[in-house]
């Protein structure tokens, strides 16, 4: 499978699939397709898989393309301004954990399943909910990020503190916990809000420079409100 990732502000990645070639995504992530791609809608592994993936964030049914031709294209576009970031799960035999929202597509031969955080207080407060994704296997997978990527490789017990939805991805050897934010001063004045999520190493992180929730937050009071 060839690909290619198009535009900067909401990019989408455009591959070439040989006959019998499939790649799966959420409903409504396709961009555009050439003729001779045939789509099945289903719950990738039955009702409990599909409600898991709700939970993360995702669609209960994932749309499933596949080639019936050779050199047919199909893209997969990002819902918001950022970035699309190719994985090759080849070089991640223990897989990768993502936050919800963060899948954009992958070969057939990737899964994704519902991820328990470890601790309980992430779940609770980290904002982004305790239940993220653990994609594994072997084949492409493509993320989407809001903003723009930033990499980090840390080392053991190395520590990041990130805000609240600015985490995307990050290996399996990454523990991931929540801190609140101390002083009283901090948590009513800072803007920063009460938690900050903590992640220790060593392993990749992958964060992103905007949290589109919070952009969108910060923008609804001044929408127009329609009087009656």
């Amino acid at each position: 499978m060839d690909y290619k990732i198009i535009g900067q502000t909401v990019p989408v990645v455009e591959m070439k699939l040989n006959k019998g070639e499939t790649m799966y995504t959420q409903s409504g992530g396709m961009s555009y397709q050439s003729e001779g791609i045939e789509m099945k809608t289903n719950t990738r592994g039955g009702i409990m898989k599909g409600i898991g993936r709700m939970f993360s964030g995702e669609s209960m049914f994932m749309a499933n393309y596949t080639a019936n031709v050779d050199n047919a294209t199909i893209a997969f576009g990002s819902t918001v301004p950022g970035s699309v970031i190719p994985i090759n799960m080849n070089e991640l035999p223990n897989g990768i954990i993502l936050q919800k929202g963060a899948f954009l597509c992958a070969e057939d031969s990737v899964e994704t399943k519902v991820e328990f955080s470890k601790r309980l207080s992430a779940g609770l407060f980290g904002g982004e909910g305790f239940i993220l994704q653990k994609a594994t296997g072997n084949g492409m997978l493509f993320i989407e990020v809001d903003g723009d990527p930033i990499e980090k490789e840390l080392q053991a017990g190395e520590i990041l503190k990130v805000d609240t939805g600015n985490v995307v991805a990050f290996a399996p050897s990454v523990s991931y916990e929540v801190e609140t934010v101390k002083g009283l001063g901090n948590i009513f004045l800072g803007g920063e809000g009460l938690f900050l999520t903590k992640l220790v190493g060593p392993g990749k992180v992958i964060l992103q420079s905007q949290n589109f929730a919070d952009f969108a937050g910060k923008i609804i009071p001044y929408i127009p409100q329609r009087s009656n």
